[in-house]
């Protein structure tokens, strides 16, 4: 099972040393135990009812020093001993548990931390082809499942070594009768195999139940408003009670599987002590103190034989979560776009212009279509590119190319004419600010909304910002100013204030390249022309690209570029295209026209 080795090798490499430590601490608590357990036998010689003779076993010389220590220290001084023993016991046990608490919980947010790396670091095509409430699910549910097996495997590490020695101390007091017994416990434990295939099947369905309900109740909370407004509110309850009364049985199957498991276990045990005591009374002449304390032994040894085989049972659980966290570990890791950046890079900075020369572009490499087809196109510096066309033409892809988020599969793009390469991916993200038709914000204040992009910048450049974006306005009438919280996305703010405060933060830092992803599509005419002021302001400052849907929006664009299935089919100023009547250009700006009376 290559999961569950590469599970144990990560532990390993992560705990180091300090799971030694608990392996050699677990050996002296098998130790401790084995040695209560003999003191026994010079307390039962000393009340002289009954007198065992350990002569001619392996334990022969420890049981006669310790009938002399015995003797010498009387029943108080043993007893003084055992409990010093127990103490000693104790002790070590609740250091190990701590210690197995550290490395449970360090490994947890280590698998945490290497998971949710590998994913920021992948590339805009990693997560293209995986869906949000996937990666959410991995980074919360299946993580943590898959850490809890640290648990498991510690308990089963903890609970073999305490089998061991136990196992060895009654091989010397009774190599025959415990023979006999791991025999059959050997037997027991095969025959019991088919709990751990059950165990794994039941942790992959639990898996797939836990996806499919995290990304459903992740629609459905984004889409709560279509769903009431659409009273949807039965339907979408029906699939719930489905969902959650699946995973309830899963559930209680688990627990029918593992008790089912222990039950075998503890009658088995039961069975197994009276055969040996018969055995060893009838067959093999055992002394009645001999098979008392085997007896004592094997009834604290069962249960812990009972957890070894339930802790692999719980390892099984989370295996299939532990296989599918490492798949999209390699998968992230395959899709990394460069080395985490330096902070000595500097953001890059645009003289001349942007370039695409014979650009071919698709996302999956098996269609035979591509989105882009032989791309030429020339952004000249510190001018506004107007990008247009009907939704699917390929106007957001060809942004994404520019912004480095994916690679053209032909062709090249140029920044003042030096090529685009994955070393300077981070240069130019750096330069780049984004708009986008859907604004994000997040459920804190405005000012910390703004810092995001630069924490170091002063009151006076958050306020400019505002200025510049016409949001200055609004943001002084909040309740608390800067110091607002503006829930969820920006709910508690209109869509027009949504998105002149993301266009703010777009520009307090001071970008070389400004991109604008139909960010005036949703707003009302006032705040499309506030909009439209703002970047009227900013020409000339820095290199701004625009996907329009408005074409009102760019009547003072430098260049326009039109679009349509991928191709570039016409470029020019806003004028020039509108003249010419049977262009596609011309057709959509007409259709605006008519719609907006």
């Amino acid at each position: 099972m290559k999961e569950f080795r590469y599970f144990l090798t990560k532990i390993h490499h992560y705990a180091g040393k300090i799971l030694y430590i608990n392996m050699i601490s677990m050996v002296i608590i098998g130790l401790l135990d084995g040695i209560g357990i003999l003191l026994l036998i010079p307390m039962i010689n000393m009340t002289g009812i009954i007198n065992f003779q350990a002569a001619g076993t392996p334990l022969g010389g420890v049981l006669y020093y310790l009938e002399g220590v015995a003797a010498f220290l009387g029943l108080p001084g043993i007893l003084a001993i055992y409990v010093l023993i127990v103490v000693a016991h104790n002790i070590v046990h609740r250091q190990i548990t701590i210690r197995n608490a550290i490395i449970q919980q360090g490994f947890f947010r280590h698998l945490r931390v290497q998971t949710y790396d590998s994913f920021l670091h992948a590339n805009w095509d990693f997560f293209i082809k995986n869906r949000k409430s996937d990666l959410i699910n991995f980074m919360t549910t299946e993580v943590a499942r898959a850490s809890a097996g640290t648990s498991s495997f510690l308990q089963f590490a903890s609970s073999l070594i305490f089998t061991v020695i136990q196992i060895g101390l009654a091989l010397m007091l009774s190599p025959t009768i415990t023979s006999f017994i791991l025999i059959s416990g050997i037997f027991l434990v095969l025959l019991n195999r088919k709990f751990l295939k059950w165990s794994m099947e039941l942790g992959k369905r639990n898996y797939d139940l836990g996806r499919s309900y995290l990304a459903g109740i992740t629609d459905q909370i984004n889409g709560i408003k279509d769903i009431k407004s659409n009273t949807l509110e039965d339907s979408r309850m029906v699939w719930y009670q489905d969902i959650t009364e699946r995973m309830q049985n899963e559930q209680i199957e688990y627990t029918r599987l593992k008790t089912k498991s222990q039950l075998y276990y503890k009658i088995a045990s039961a069975v197994l002590i009276a055969v040996f005591i018969y055995l060893g009374v009838v067959l093999f002449n055992a002394q009645v103190t001999q098979l008392m304390l085997i007896i004592v032994i094997f009834s604290r040894l069962w249960p812990r034989v009972a957890g070894i085989q339930g802790s692999l049972e719980q390892l099984a659980t989370t295996i299939p979560a532990f296989k599918a966290v490492i798949a999209i570990q390699n998968e992230s890791r395959n899709a990394r776009e460069f080395t985490e950046a330096a902070d000595d890079i500097r953001p890059m900075e645009v003289h001349t212009s942007m370039e695409c020369k014979d650009v071919f572009f698709r996302y999956r490499k098996d269609q035979p279509e591509f989105a882009l087809n032989n791309i030429n196109l020339h952004i000249p510096a510190n001018q506004m590119t107007a990008v247009v066309g009907k939704s699917g033409a390929g106007k957001s892809t060809l942004i994404d190319l520019l912004m480095g988020l994916n690679q053209p599969e032909y062709g090249e793009i140029f920044i003042d004419g030096i090529p685009l390469t994955s070393d300077r991916l981070v240069s130019l993200r750096r330069a780049i600010s984004y708009v986008p038709q859907d604004p994000f914000l997040f459920n804190t204040t405005v000012r910390e909304n703004l810092l995001l992009v630069k924490p170091g910048a002063s009151v006076d450049e958050v306020w400019e910002a505002l200025e510049f974006s016409s949001a200055a306005e609004f943001v002084r009438k909040l309740p608390d100013g800067l110091d607002t919280v503006i829930g969820d996305r920006g709910i508690k703010l209109s869509g027009g204030e949504r998105q002149r405060l993301v266009l703010a933060r777009a520009i307090l830092r001071k970008p070389s390249i400004l991109v604008l992803d139909e960010a005036t599509s949703a707003l009302d005419t006032e705040n499309e022309s506030k909009i439209q002021h703002a970047l009227e302001m900013l020409k000339g400052k820095m290199t701004i690209i625009v996907i329009a849907h408005r074409l009102s929006t760019i009547r003072n664009a430098d260049q326009v570029i039109v679009m349509e299935n991928g191709f570039i089919i016409q470029r020019g100023e806003f004028g020039q295209l509108a003249e010419e009547r049977k262009s596609v250009f011309s057709k959509l700006l007409k259709n605006q026209m008519k719609a907006s009376y």
